[in-house]
């Protein structure tokens, strides 16, 4: 039997796992989020986040998506990585440093009950995203051609890749159709996130997102850093903004250094027990 809690950030939903009191064998967790993830079998969520030792920091993250792919952050998921953390015992601090696949990343509580998280720098060199092409070159609205049509892109790391395209209405776009095949162009050795973004305004920003490996997700933490980036550095919008997203609203703020601050919610859902076959 395996004890889980459903968590939640802006609609972004996760089955968390404590890895410290609970190990589970490597070999079973991609199959293992496959399952769980399952919104029809299983318990249901856009990935699994698994609680381990770090090799710098006290505590690390790790996080499968539903395909049982591993990726190297979640922006809303460490946000409720941060709250089980404390529901669970392991930390009571108001600032905690966390390892990750992308790094290890400051978090703190806001008086609003918020987390605040230092997302550390934008990456936009293409050698850093991962992305095809000469290592150095920046991605900045440039052409990328897929269903038949050409769109206008801007690839951003947040630690994992990320494509922005800018439209005029988010709310319009096939996102079914267009979302799974920019993920898997071959631009992107490694695939990538999409978000469809519509600016309301120089400091409120409307986002839509296809997830690497979960598919439509109603919020993603690490693509609101990466549309914030993408919309200042094309002059679309300032470096401190709203962003919309369906699940709710984020607070993303790209620091003159580079480093990207982005806050928002966490919320448990419920608790229980997974019975293995």
């Amino acid at each position: 039997m395996i004890p889980f809690t459903k968590m939640h950030g802006i609609g972004n939903d996760f089955v968390m796992l404590d890895g410290l009191r609970h190990p589970v064998e490597e070999s079973l967790l991609p199959d293992l989020a496959r399952r769980m993830c399952d919104r029809r079998f299983g318990i249901g969520s856009d990935g699994l986040i698994l609680l381990v030792a770090g090799a710098q920091e006290r505590f690390r993250m790790r996080m499968f998506n539903p395909d049982g792919s591993e990726s190297e952050m979640c922006g809303n998921g460490i946000r409720c990585f941060v709250r089980f953390l404390r529901q669970k015992g392991h930390a009571s601090d108001a600032r905690l440093r966390v390892e990750t696949g992308a790094g290890v990343l400051a978090l703190e509580e806001t008086p609003e009950g918020h987390v605040r998280v230092d997302m550390g720098p934008a990456r936009l060199r293409r050698a850093e995203i991962p992305m095809a092409g000469e290592p150095d070159d920046r991605f900045v609205e440039e052409p990328i051609e897929a269903c038949g049509r050409r769109f206008l892109g801007t690839a951003v790391s947040m630690g994992n890749p990320h494509l922005v395209v800018f439209v005029e209405r988010a709310a319009e776009v096939p996102l079914e159709e267009w979302g799974p095949a920019l993920e898997n162009h071959p631009l992107f050795p490694k695939r990538t996130n999409v978000h469809f973004v519509e600016v309301e305004s120089p400091t409120r920003l409307v986002q839509r997102t296809w997830e690497r490996g979960a598919g439509a997700t109603l919020a993603c933490g690490t693509g609101a850093c990466a549309c914030t980036v993408a919309a200042a550095l094309t002059g679309r919008a300032e470096r401190a903004v709203t962003v919309r997203l369906p699940g709710g609203e984020l607070r993303v703020e790209w620091l003159e250094d580079g480093r990207v601050l982005m806050t928002g919610p966490a919320e448990t859902v419920f608790e229980g027990t997974w019975l293995p076959d």
